[in-house]
């Protein structure tokens, strides 16, 4: 019983370590350095790690796996929002700002 809520701890401590990635990305709102495909697979196993858990009742699989799906994902998130879809408003404006030099 000792060991299975160590394991747990330490599981969540491990999977914790995606936060400060994410808190990084949405600090300098910027995730062109971060490797999609790394965090793509990263989020996509400890999903399936924690289904694997939850679906065993194993809850120290769960508890350890949980808290990467959530960071995992949010790295993975804020990766593509910062890189892909906020920079389209900002190309769709300069843009529009060339086309208006060319006019003038």
């Amino acid at each position: 019983m000792i060991w299975e809520s160590v394991v747990a701890v330490l599981g969540i401590l491990m999977s914790a370590g995606y936060f400060p990635q994410a808190y990084r990305i949405w600090q300098k709102k910027n995730a062109d350095d971060v490797s999609l495909v790394t965090f793509g697979i990263f989020a996509f196993g400890t999903t399936i790690w924690a289904l694997y858990g939850f679906l065993l009742k194993d809850w120290v699989v769960f508890a350890g796996f949980i808290v990467g799906v959530i960071g995992s994902w949010l790295v993975v998130t804020l990766a593509v929002y910062y890189r892909f879809i906020r920079k389209i408003p900002q190309k769709v404006e300069m843009s529009v700002s060339k086309k208006r030099e060319m006019l003038d």
